[in-house]
């Protein structure tokens, strides 16, 4: 490792092998003994240098990539104090190293929240404190070498910023914000994730993470129109690009795509039908996901956000309501009115934005629309908590509402409902194991060791109450685990989404 040239640090990623065993379902979480070593080999796909230029970056690493990531580091350091005091609170107490997913499937000590965020604070105390200048090794400082480096890009990615470190940290501190600095030095120096940079290439060139284009969105309305109209015989329609309609809402592309995530779609749709509310999807804002956090870079999050302000602009919505993703409904909730805002032109009545689950649960709170709980009599209900929303988000106007109205929304559409054991849910839920832009095939052992904790809570319950329908409000959780399910032997039809469940449930033509 310590003769490693440039090559093969962006050639390391391993030959496909045999899938990798999964962890034994038996519904209890445990601390492992560590094993040194035992997912340095999981490595996702650099991107390349045409993906990587089209994003600004240089295209492979630079020449003088150490000069070049020892400045970018001082630059964020000093643009975002957080980082800063991150680098020196740390009292290596050890709260946080039983707490990530990655820890607790792969073993490795370096998916210690502590020891990941280590591997930035070595170069900290190298170029930016005098005790790593005068001292060294000795003060925990080390040169920033291509050995290290390696580490970066290996570790860094495999951090899905879900935050669950940060809840048990006494200090606060938030290892996601460290791997979102880490990712940005990367990607300034030429060595940036194909996966997360391909994606946001297809955004700025087209407008969506699936690269659908107009016609494409077009079509797959139509085809979920016609769904809709052969299932119940009304012709409930997805308006686009509709102006001056009540409501803008704002989705992932999955939900014009994928599945389970297009029944969601067919939910939204359903509800605004039903509840006589105009409302519009827009070809411009056709996504609500945004990976530019992902890579903690603030121009491709604004850049990929401005099309939300270019829609409002165009098509004067009075309300904006944001579908069924967890990382979307944080940039959302957290940044959108920094990074587009303020949203002067909507309606100050109601919440800029809303989430959709708040918008359906107040809807059915004042009666305007029918449900018949007994459509979803086949199933036993469990919720996941998804990462970005219950750690870095809120729903409604009361403390813990992005906790309680999912809750409160399913159980006024299903008779039966049970929550996963306490320590997983709630604030303390654990990430699907595939957030943070880690929703990549090279990686999908190590996806599946990272969604461990989940398939254990969930097994616990499906042996006890009978659960066989896990409830999500994320578009990267329904991918990951209709994924990740069967490799556990759960099927993956016990993943869909809460509108999902509403759009069976909601009686059309019931009120006029």
């Amino acid at each position: 490792m310590a003769d490693i040239t440039k090559e093969q640090l962006i050639t390391s990623a391993p030959k496909k092998k045999e899938r990798e065993p999964v962890p034994k379902l038996t519904g209890k979480i445990k601390t492992p003994k560590i094993v040194t070593g035992a997912a340095s080999h999981y490595k996702c796909h650099v991107a390349k240098p045409e993906v990587q230029e089209k994003l600004g970056f240089p295209g492979e690493l630079v020449d003088n990539w150490q000069e070049a990531a020892i400045r970018r580091m001082g630059e964020l350091l000093e643009k975002y104090k957080s980082l800063q005091v991150y680098m020196d609170i740390c009292v290596r107490c050890g709260a946080c190293t039983d707490k990530c997913q990655f820890f607790l499937g792969t073993k490795d000590p370096k998916n210690m929240p502590v020891a990941r965020a280590e591997l930035f604070r070595k170069v900290y105390r190298r170029y930016f404190t005098r005790e790593g200048k005068i001292f060294g090794k000795v003060a925990g400082a080390v040169d920033f070498d291509l050995e290290l480096l390696a580490e970066w890009y290996t570790y860094f990615h495999q951090c899905s910023q879900c935050r669950r470190c940060s809840l048990y940290c006494p200090y606060g501190i938030d290892t996601a914000e460290i791997s979102m600095a880490a990712r940005e030095i990367m990607d300034s120096i030429g060595l940036g994730q194909k996966y997360v940079n391909e994606i946001i290439g297809k955004v700025y060139e087209i407008g969506n993470n699936l690269g659908m284009s107009g016609p494409a969105l077009q079509n797959a309305i139509e085809f979920v129109e016609e769904e809709i109209e052969e299932d119940t015989g009304i012709p409930v329609k997805l308006p686009m690009d509709v102006e001056d309609a009540e409501v803008l809402l704002v989705t992932p592309s999955a939900d014009f795509f994928a599945s389970p995530h297009i029944e969601s779609l067919v939910g939204y749709a359903k509800v605004f039908h039903q509840a006589g509310i105009s409302w519009t999807l827009s070809s411009t804002a056709s996504e609500a996901g945004n990976f530019g956090m992902f890579i903690g870079n603030y121009n491709a999050m604004q850049k990929i956000a401005s099309r939300i302000k270019d829609a409002i602009y165009e098509l004067r919505p009075k309300r904006l309501i944001v579908g069924e993703c967890g990382h979307a409904w944080r940039v959302a909730y957290q940044f959108w009115n920094t990074l587009i805002g303020p949203f002067d032109t909507l309606n100050p009545k109601y919440p800029r934005p809303q989430h959709i689950c708040e918008f359906t649960n107040d809807l059915i709170d004042k009666g305007a629309l029918e449900i018949d709980k007994s459509a979803n009599d086949e199933f036993v209900v469990t919720f996941h908590d998804s990462c970005n929303v219950a750690r870095a988000t809120r729903m409604g106007d009361k403390p813990g509402g992005q906790f309680d109205i999912p809750r409160e929304l399913i159980k006024k559409v299903v008779n039966k409902y049970v929550d996963m054991p306490a320590e997983t849910i709630r604030e303390k839920t654990f990430c699907c194991g595939s957030g943070g832009g880690l929703l990549t095939d090279e990686i999908v052992d190590l996806r599946a060791k990272g969604a461990m904790p989940r398939m254990q809570a969930l097994h616990s319950v499906m042996e006890t109450h009978g659960v066989n329908f896990m409830a999500l409000i994320c578009a990267i959780c329904k991918a990951q685990f209709t994924k990740i399910m069967p490799m556990y032997g759960v099927p993956m039809e016990t993943a869909g989404g809460i509108h999902q469940l509403v759009g069976r449930a909601l009686v059309l033509g019931a009120k006029e």
